[in-house]
């Protein structure tokens, strides 16, 4: 029988400054910062490649020359080699799907490892590994390397790393928070992804000046910082921190008339739970296939976004790489507002499933809407920048957050609380495969059209929504049939008032 992690994990060194601080919603509050900027670290490195495209490979706005160099009017050569060829679209393309592929395939070993070693740790070392191997791979700047196995080595030993964040964070918070409340605070919570997103583009973008080399160094310098500041300060339970999580609750300046954040204590059962078993958990299955598609869409965004942007006329005019790179940040803050209410929404109709399902039904006609009047005007590129952002991240954010965390703690498991990281990492890591195949795709589908690329989009949200039908109906009988029930006890309290 494995160890728990109230053994296996200890308290964090820098807490030791705080003894006197004890209160349950000083730790919660704590663990909800930590986390915060840890993964918006992890999404701040993750988006530096989708801004540094275009000063890597130029492409159609200079013509090719004879070579499959690229050249400026004036004979000089743009971009950087080999990713300034005629093939530069597709080797690009290459680096985000050796990534992603990396990612997805360290997701499965990540959730297996994090609910069997110290989550303060294995999320310190995940973070340090990712800013080191992306460092690395701006460091070909400077070293002037053009070899292209240098950029996809770095790139898929990041992913590698990468992998250890998702399962650490959310099992975190899911050992200090419960159902209650849970989509709309995690929901809140998940705004890191976009801002992860925002601030990785408006760094790189205003570091592209100097060199694109100072667009990867800068965010890992920051994010190997946060990740000791996680080493010294996340504490990972309240049981590591001695905390009763009933008496805190009590103890609390909470009021009590309120529905609270957190559940009773529940027996802990501390063997891990098994892949095979975790995938027979019910849900997990159909919303894993539904992230499949989901998180197709949103990487597509995350990765090729600024690309198109500056390859496409907006009223008619170009615009910069830097430009293009901080007009992208829309579709992230229209993400944030979609994780809010797709949390929020879930919540108060406790429909995880037709929340997300209907998210998804609404993203294709906004992605047929941006890419047909998208370029028309700025105005118009950023409303619908923003609707699409909102509808495309809000399913992905919820599925990633509330719905890993309650299927993490499925009453089939009769308690279990050592099946978090692994449920979330087989979510996340089959939709990471989508992940990795929308980018892959776009690299070569938009060489030919940029409006096959939007109908794929189309085509993988439509089967997203399409993939949670059964979950649906079951909610919606669910929910009729606890009208009926209602129904029926006020008829019978008539009844029996008449008499």
């Amino acid at each position: 029988m494995a160890q728990s992690h109230e053994t296996t994990s200890r308290k964090p060194p820098g807490l030791w400054l705080f003894k006197g601080a004890k209160a349950l919603r000083n730790y919660q509050t704590l663990v909800l910062v930590l986390t915060f900027l840890a993964y918006t670290c992890f999404h701040m490195t993750r988006k530096i490649t989708s801004i540094v495209k275009s000063e890597l490979d130029p492409q159609t706005k200079m013509g090719f020359s004879r070579w499959g160099r690229l050249h400026t009017n004036n004979g000089l050569n743009v971009g950087w080699y080999p990713f300034n060829t005629t093939d530069g679209s597709a080797l690009l393309g290459e680096i985000d799907v050796a990534f992603l592929a990396m990612y997805s395939l360290g997701m499965f070993f990540a959730g297996h490892l994090g609910d069997r070693l110290d989550l303060r740790v294995f999320l310190a070392i995940g973070m340090i590994g990712t800013a080191v191997f992306t460092a690395l791979f701006g460091a070909g700047y400077w070293l002037n390397i053009h070899n292209f196995y240098y950029y996809l080595t770095f790139q898929m030993i990041a992913g590698l790393f990468q992998s250890s964040g998702w399962p650490s964070v959310v099992a975190v918070v899911g050992n200090w928070f419960g159902k209650s409340k849970r989509g709309l605070i995690m929901g809140i919570w998940n705004a890191h992804t976009s801002i992860g997103n925002i601030s990785g583009s408006l760094l790189a973008a205003f570091l592209l000046k100097f060199g694109w080399g100072w667009s990867f160094a800068i965010p890992s310098l920051i994010m190997a910082l946060v990740g000791l500041v996680v080493l010294f300060f996340l504490p990972v339970s309240p049981q590591v921190m001695e905390i009763d999580i009933d008496d805190g609750e009590r103890n609390s300046d909470k009021d009590t008339e309120k529905e609270p954040l957190l559940e009773p204590g529940q027996e802990v059962i501390h063997k891990p739970i098994g892949f095979l078993e975790a995938w027979r958990i019910p849900g997990v299955a159909p919303f894993a296939l539904c992230l499949f598609f989901s998180k197709l869409v949103a990487y597509t965004f995350l990765y090729w976004l600024p690309f198109y942007i500056s390859h496409t006329p907006i009223g008619n005019e170009y615009l910069s790489d830097t430009m293009a790179g901080s007009l992208s940040t829309i579709f992230d803050v229209g993400g944030v507002l979609g994780g809010v209410l797709a949390g929020h929404i879930s919540d108060r109709l406790n429909a995880r499933a037709i929340t997300a399902a209907s998210f998804m039904y609404c993203a294709i006609p906004a992605l047929f809407l941006y890419r047909t009047y998208g370029s028309m005007s700025m105005m118009w590129n950023i409303c619908l920048m923003f609707i699409t952002g909102m509808f495309v991240n809000g399913p992905y954010a919820l599925i990633t957050t509330a719905v890993s965390a309650d299927l993490g703690t499925h009453s089939s498991l009769n308690g279990n609380s050592r099946a978090l990281a692994t449920v979330t990492a087989i979510i996340d890591g089959t939709g990471s495969v989508g992940a990795a195949i929308g980018p892959l795709l776009t690299g070569y589908i938009s060489t030919e059209s940029w409006s096959a690329v939007f109908t794929m989009l189309m085509a993988a949200a439509l089967l997203a929504g399409l993939l949670l039908t059964h979950l649906v109906c079951a909610e919606l009988r669910g929910k009729l049939s606890s009208n009926v029930s209602k129904e029926s006890a006020n008829a019978e309290g008539t009844c029996s008032d008449l008499v």
